[in-house]
């Protein structure tokens, strides 16, 4: 069977909605290492890593032993109703990780799981249904998640179980702040959290809940700091602080290895999923006991944190804490920013290169408008660059608020040799966007 005639029968069964990658998508069979190949036997360098979730790649021994070692004790599953030793080993591990004292772990499937969670606990706690987020934000696409979500393109309902207002200070490069230093912006965006506080909500707010770094807004990032002088503010009004840590845990950033760790303070609450299971279905929530231990109503998590999923997590983390991926992550990041910008200099069509570590996004913006800034979004040429990379044999991502922003977020084992091939399709590639897209 054609990828042709799978796609087909895709579109018949699954929904509309249901977003699919390039003209003619692929299926992906095999891989190993940092490369994946698709079923017509084409092989590419994995620059988006199954949405950050591949974190340490593909075929790695240390994690598929221990996957097998589990499978072959005939556990797969038991529930959270009876104990689960590799379940509490890895909890144990991810609250002294955290740095949130005295914290426990409820352990999901997903982002989406783990951030409705937290939703849950902070209402509870707070016995409050207001909560503030950013603009720009994505949270998961659940009811509550979605409905705290601040990026239209996601957002697939107005209806909420919750009250939420936006703040600005995520999304830098369009923010009407952006002309600002550092320490203006982080003023301006706290005035502005002040002045959200004081006209949108009754005032007993039950939380906010940021992303480090925006993941499907484009991989925006505000200034280090900026969640840390948000959290004075909070902390004058009893408020909790949730970092989703969904695409930014686990050293992916480099400098930290949790992406809160930038603004100089312990959230509350954090959630994570994603790269810790390099793959499996594993996701979670950290946070102080007396906010995790806040329900008076019995509860279980039929499949989070599974025998199977935490062998797989549990292995995944030491192997990315022995080989220091992290310190990986921030020097092939230099690598590759600095490889970006050199690319911008000789290509107006790129607006603005940004992120920490393995975490990187490219603004995309139509040819003669990126002076004095931020430049017109340009969705066709995010469309070019995606189209050219995978046909130059690289697979990158893709997002942002207006679908312009090209993420790449390769497997945190990549290698200076790879970082290098990488930049030079993604040359070629933003070449051909500057001429397609460019004014007759």
């Amino acid at each position: 069977m054609t990828e042709a005639e799978l796609l087909a029968r895709h579109r018949a069964v699954l929904p509309d909605w249901l977003a699919l990658y390039y003209d003619e998508p692929i299926e992906i069979v095999r891989a190993g290492g940092r490369h994946v190949t698709d079923a017509s036997g084409r092989t590419y360098l994995d620059f988006f890593a199954g949405i950050l979730t591949n974190a340490i790649g593909y075929g790695v021994a240390e994690i598929s032993d221990a996957v097998r070692a589990q499978v072959d004790t005939g556990v797969l599953h038991t529930s959270t109703l009876y104990l689960i030793r590799g379940q509490v080993e890895l909890a144990e591990r991810i609250a002294e990780l955290s740095g949130i004292p005295d914290a426990k772990v409820f352990f999901t499937n997903s982002g989406t799981e783990a951030n409705e969670t937290a939703l849950m606990l902070a209402t509870q706690y707070r016995r409050s249904n207001q909560v503030l987020a950013l603009r720009n934000s994505y949270h998961g696409r659940a009811f509550g998640t979605v409905a705290i979500t601040g990026n239209r393109g996601w957002a697939a309902s107005s209806l909420s179980p919750v009250r939420v207002s936006h703040v600005h200070g995520g999304y830098r490069y369009r923010s009407p702040f952006r002309h600002l230093s550092d320490a203006d912006y982080v003023a301006a965006c706290v005035a502005d959290l002040r002045d959200v506080l004081a006209t949108t909500t009754a005032g007993d707010v039950a939380a906010m809940i940021v992303e480090p770094i925006q993941g499907v807004g484009g991989f925006a990032m505000p200034p280090d700091g900026l969640f840390g002088a948000f959290e004075e503010v909070l902390d004058e009004h009893g408020i909790l602080l949730i970092s989703d840590e969904v695409q930014t845990g686990w050293g992916r950033t480099g400098e930290h290895f949790w992406g809160i760790s930038a603004h100089g303070v312990v959230p509350d609450v954090m959630t994570f999923a994603k790269g810790l299971g390099n793959g499996m279905a594993i996701g979670g929530v950290v946070a102080r006991s007396e906010v995790m231990d806040c329900l008076t109503a019995n509860s279980i998590s039929t499949f989070g944190g599974n025998p199977v999923a935490t062998a797989a997590a549990r292995a995944t983390l030491d192997y990315l804490l022995e080989h220091d991926l992290q310190g990986n992550a921030a020097k092939l990041g230099d690598r590759l920013v600095g490889g970006l910008r050199d690319i911008a200099a000789d290509h107006d069509v790129v607006g603005d290169v940004r992120g920490k570590g393995l975490m990187i996004g490219v603004e995309l913006v139509r040819p003669g408008t990126r002076e004095p800034g931020p430049g017109e979004p340009s969705p066709a040429a995010a469309g070019v660059v995606l189209e050219e990379t995978k046909a130059r044999g690289l697979l990158v991502g893709k997002g942002g608020l207006h679908g312009n922003v090209i993420r790449l977020a390769p497997p945190m084992t990549l290698t200076a040799e790879e970082a290098d091939e990488a930049l030079d399709v993604l040359a070629a590639a933003v070449g051909a966007a500057q001429e397609e897209v460019a004014p007759a």
